[in-house]
């Protein structure tokens, strides 16, 4: 039935026990202690481990979960290397910086709060990262709207909403090509199977900003205008820079090539595209697409924004993939995920019930635990076998663990989003959560899809 087999079948109360330690393990450290997401995952394999070993399962069993689970996130490893090269390589040739100069000239005083949401999106696309759009954009924005006298949870909430499109959307985005590899979908069908659910929300939330921005005829618009001149100095800025690379990309989703070639087809045109408006040695460039790309104009907004890229910063999120994946596999060889999920078997027979129940897990991950990766990854792994067996492809639960799994984190006030985006733009997250409209949306339209049937893709016959 799962991938990985259980090695022994504990307790509905062992399992309900054991599920607990960890959500204190994780909340505990990354809450109270601030520490990153790798050492809670640590402790928690040990904690695993330590039970498995009191349960008497051999430890070459343990060690056999760990890897197990580990070995299906090497797709995505190596996915993960090559979107940091294209990040770094479509800096230096300036398609990113274009991208996001062209959407700080479509901002205007009318139809503020939903020109905020778009151009956040935009540069959500751009960088494939929401909390480095928050960050950045998003706290210049809260700076405008505070010297305005709007209100900060409404441009948070336009912020948050569009951050969270753009890094739901992009084919940079480490939670994207998370889902897609992890289910083994192609990056490309994943983000365009996300348009049945995602396009309804994104124009839903355009309305609803539209409706609530205020009428403002005047707007001191200094700090962006600060933004788009520290764009400029940085000689980026280019019309090529965007439509080459862009296009390369595209053509290679039409023909349906592998995301690992698009992406590393994208890298080479940006590389060549460079070379127009930039000379620079064959050893920097290699250094850029191993190290990242670094932003010198003296900006500090301008630096942190385009300071991006490289093999390297991917190393961060392989980390968290490969332990939350070795922490799910310990979880079913143990059995607990098993018999967790065995409890509520009897009512997962039919198309609805498990999208429904595989959207709450996503939702009840980030809750309980506050991490959209354990929340895509844990997600993925439980319910692969149950959409099989009701004839619906993986493709569905790759769009549902991002539409119940990505977008929601940042509305938990003690998730690792949640905490973050309140620190920076200094609004809490229960002031800008009934604003993030996209956020709130996503979810419900991928239950209420689920409950009609609506946009579902089932398995060929010969599939099944």
């Amino acid at each position: 039935m799962f991938r990985i087999k259980a090695v022994q079948m504990p307790s509905i109360m062992e399992a309900v026990f054991v599920t607990a330690m960890i959500i204190f393990i994780v909340n505990i450290s990354i809450l109270q202690f601030g520490t990153a997401p790798h050492i809670p995952l640590i402790i928690s394999v040990l904690f695993l481990i330590l039970y498995g070993l009191i349960k008497k399962v051999p430890y070459k069993a343990l060690e056999k979960g760990i890897t197990d689970g580990a070995i299906v996130g090497i797709s995505a490893t190596f996915l993960f290397f090559f979107i940091g090269m294209l990040i770094a390589s479509w800096m230096m040739a300036g398609t990113i910086p274009t991208l996001i100069y062209v959407g700080f000239e479509i901002v205007t005083p009318k139809f503020f709060l939903a020109i905020i949401f778009v151009v956040c999106a935009i540069v959500g696309i751009s960088v494939g990262s929401s909390l480095t759009t928050v960050g950045t954009i998003g706290v210049a924005f809260i700076g405008i709207a505070s010297a305005i006298d709007i209100s900060l949870a409404m441009t948070a909430g336009a912020i948050v909403s569009g951050a969270f499109f753009g890094d739901k959307m992009s084919p940079l985005s480490d939670t994207t090509n998370m889902a897609s590899s992890i289910l083994q979908v192609d990056l490309f069908d994943h983000i365009k199977n996300m348009t049945w659910t995602t396009v309804p929300a994104f124009i839903i939330t355009l309305i609803l900003f539209a409706i609530l921005s205020p009428d403002i005829s005047a707007v001191d618009v200094t700090n962006m205008e600060v933004f788009q001149q520290g764009l400029l100095e940085t000689g980026l800025v280019h019309w090529y820079a965007s439509v080459v690379p862009i296009a390369v990309l595209v053509i290679f989703s039409i023909m349906k090539a592998p995301a690992l070639l698009g992406l590393a087809a994208g890298t080479v045109s940006a590389i060549i595209v460079s070379f127009f408006h930039t000379t620079q040695p064959l050893a920097k460039i290699l250094n850029t697409l191993f190290g990242g790309f670094t932003s010198e104009t003296g900006v500090e907004e301008i630096d942190e924004l385009l300071t991006r890229g490289g093999m390297e910063s991917m190393f961060f999120t392989i980390g968290i993939v490969l332990l939350a994946l070795s922490l799910g596999g310990l979880l079913f060889t143990l059995g607990i995920v098993p018999k967790l999920l065995s409890a509520i078997e009897a009512s997962l027979k039919k198309v609805r019930s498990v999208i429904v129940a595989s959207a709450f897990t996503a939702i009840g991950i980030n809750v309980l635990i506050g991490e959209q990766y354990l929340s895509i990854l844990l997600t993925g792994e439980t319910y692969q076998a149950q959409y099989k067996k009701v004839g619906l492809d993986a493709i569905n639960l790759a769009r549902v663990s991002e539409d119940a799994g990505t977008v929601v984190n940042p509305l938990v006030p003690w998730s690792v989003c949640g905490v973050f985006i309140a620190n920076v733009l200094d609004v809490p997250t229960v002031a800008y959560l009934p604003f993030a409209f996209f956020c709130i949306l996503s979810p419900i339209l991928t239950i209420l899809f689920g409950l009609t049937g609506k946009t579902l893709t089932y398995i060929e016959p010969e599939q099944q």
